[in-house]
């Protein structure tokens, strides 16, 4: 007959997803991690059919009848409005995986499984970049962190391009020199940036190899460069700046509140960008606790979950350290 899950816990970015069933005790009954979810690439139903296929991954290892699952917790990448939230849980809700179906964006994940209760800032830093707060009173704040049409600059993707227009205007002589413009090229084995422009814009280059060229420019900048430095700099500033305007939004400036970075830019710990972060957030925030989080973001959904259903803090804190013994 097997068992109830209380939470299906799904995390889905653009790269990778990880699902979750959670029993009512806090127990991980069965777990599995699949292909990202992407529905602007793929439409929505196409993005939930992958999606549905790391879920029944998941059901190989644990008898969970599907029908059986109270609640499914979704944060999903690509959901940065309310209204594609809302779609995304009728959808999930209509697929049956669980009784009831909630969809946040992933950023909640990470904040989630980075604090004890839901009550903080987190700003994720990895192919993009995005902002949410929340309160345990429901209230959140947060941005469409959609790019630049949305007032968004850097992420990973933001500063490889960035790095290329400073690299290209130094060697054929309208910007300022600059290291990148040897060392962007170098990484690739080509002599030039001319000749690693033509190779990404005829696809000898694959475009999902861009992402090798942000590691790059925060070792030039580590060195000395002042461009590369400037734009080390600049991502420090936007970080802080959407920290601040959240911390704001929900009366937090002044409170002893955490700040949580994630996304593989800020995880990677590069000294002088999150130096500069908690430098900066001393001054607009004396009183935030800045911290990388370390958990995996499934977590955080799987806790979101749990808060919806009322689950006392022993589930939860069974939760927490089931993922805390993970490698």
């Amino acid at each position: 007959m097997g068992v109830t899950a209380a939470v299906l816990a799904i995390d889905a970015g653009n790269s990778k997803s990880d699902v979750a069933f959670v029993g009512e005790d806090g127990a991980v009954l069965a777990a599995s991690r699949g292909p990202g979810f992407q529905p602007p690439l793929t439409g929505a139903d196409a993005a939930l059919d992958v999606l549905g296929d790391t879920v029944r991954a998941a059901l190989d290892s644990a008898p969970v009848p599907i029908g059986r699952v109270r609640h499914v917790s979704a944060c999903l990448a690509n959901a940065d409005f309310p209204a594609e939230e809302a779609e995304l849980a009728a959808a999930l809700h209509a697929r049956a995986w669980g009784r009831t179906a909630e969809v946040r964006n992933d950023t909640f994940a990470i904040l989630r499984a980075g604090v004890d209760e839901p009550r903080g800032v987190a700003v994720v830093c990895g192919a993009g970049i995005n902002c949410v707060g929340m309160l345990p009173d429901g209230r959140t704040a947060r941005f469409p962190s959609i790019g630049r049409i949305s007032g968004d600059w850097g992420g990973g993707s933001g500063l490889a391009e960035e790095a290329m227009w400073w690299a290209a205007r130094a060697e054929d002589g309208r910007g300022e020199p600059t290291a990148l413009a040897r060392a962007l090229p170098e990484h690739f084995g080509l002599a030039s940036v001319y000749a690693l422009v033509e190779a990404l814009h005829l696809g000898r280059i694959p475009a999902g190899r861009r992402h090798e060229l942000t590691p790059v420019l925060f070792a030039v900048g580590a060195a000395g460069d002042p461009v590369a430095r400037a734009l080390v700099d600049r991502q420090a500033d936007e970080v802080v700046a959407m920290a601040t305007v959240a911390l704001d939004r929900l009366g937090l400036l002044d409170a002893e509140v955490p700040v949580l970075l994630g996304g593989s830019v800020l995880a990677a710990r590069h000294p002088r960008l999150n130096g500069r972060i908690t430098e900066l957030l001393a001054v607009k925030a004396p009183r935030a606790r800045v911290h990388v989080v370390a958990e995996p973001p499934v977590l955080g959904a799987a806790l979101l979950g749990l808060d919806r259903l009322g689950a006392p803090a022993k589930a939860r804190d069974r939760l927490r350290a089931h993922y805390a013994r993970r490698p």
